[in-house]
């Protein structure tokens, strides 16, 4: 159980993301709020997507107050209501590279028109329904960062718990039942099957290790190696999908590696 292929693209989307904070809360909230209005209980103990939604908000460090806000419009009226419904797009980019894109839209014209212009712009075309859907698999993704805040004025850094040493981690996460984990740098990427995810969360948490978020995300099942001038199209791509407010998350196949993305930062 260990794995080493993923993170050095998701490294570059999330630093892409951190670095457009504001439109990134804006997502947040409103992926709050269409999972407590679906879920239909502003309680996230009832309501797992809620739950999801709240711990991936977390992980971006989302304010309690905006999370709060977010919950409590799902069950407005008038014009505090929210009508946002969800649409997924799919298409191809450059170097043939399969995106996958999850919007959450209250004009499913508007949001159309964008997305197949941030395809055409950058040199990719918007496919059918289910035209790359199959090159990604559902997964749950539980991030635990290696050291945590102690509290101490004399060490204000420390292990946590397991999570400081990989041949323990790897026992904690299999005793959570996690499917894999993921070495990135100064936290680890725990994957789930997408209806485990709670259930391994809390079974780290038990253990003694402090969950930093938790979130659903897709993983391409083949992923295709591409070259620093590939990378960086499709990149751009990514980068002007994720502008878009409506898209809540853009995957996509393409393998860059810690090199590459290193030269792309």
């Amino acid at each position: 159980m260990s794995g080493h292929s993923k993170w050095a693209t998701t490294k570059h989307r999330k630093a892409a993301q951190d670095a457009k904070r504001s439109a990134l809360f804006s997502k947040l909230s409103r992926n709050i709020t269409v999972a407590a209005k679906e879920g239909g209980d502003p309680n996230p103990e009832n309501n797992a997507s809620l739950a999801a939604a709240i711990d991936k908000a977390k992980g971006y460090s989302l304010p309690k107050d905006k999370i709060k806000t977010a919950i409590d419009k799902a069950f407005g009226s008038g014009k505090d209501a929210a009508n946002y419904e969800t649409v997924i797009y799919e298409g191809y980019g450059p170097a043939g590279i399969a995106v996958y894109c999850e919007a959450l839209t209250d004009n499913r014209n508007r949001t159309a028109a964008d997305v197949r212009s941030a395809f055409s712009h950058a040199g990719g075309n918007l496919g059918t329904s289910g035209s790359v859907a199959f090159q990604f698999e559902k997964k749950g993704q539980i991030m635990v960062s290696k050291e945590i805040e102690t509290g101490d004025k004399k060490n204000p850094i420390g292990p946590n718990g397991a999570a400081a040493d990989e041949e323990e981690f790897m026992l904690a996460v299999a005793e959570a039942g996690g499917d894999d984990y993921e070495d990135a740098d100064d936290e680890w990427i725990v994957y789930t099957a997408p209806g485990d995810l709670a259930a391994v969360k809390n079974g780290l948490v038990e253990q003694g290790v402090e969950v930093k978020g938790a979130e659903l995300t897709m993983i391409a099942t083949t992923p295709t190696e591409v070259s620093l001038s590939d990378a960086k199209k499709v990149m751009r791509l990514i980068d002007r999908l994720e502008e878009l407010e409506d898209l809540q998350n853009v995957y996509h196949t393409a393998d860059i590696t810690d090199e590459i993305a290193e030269q792309l930062d």
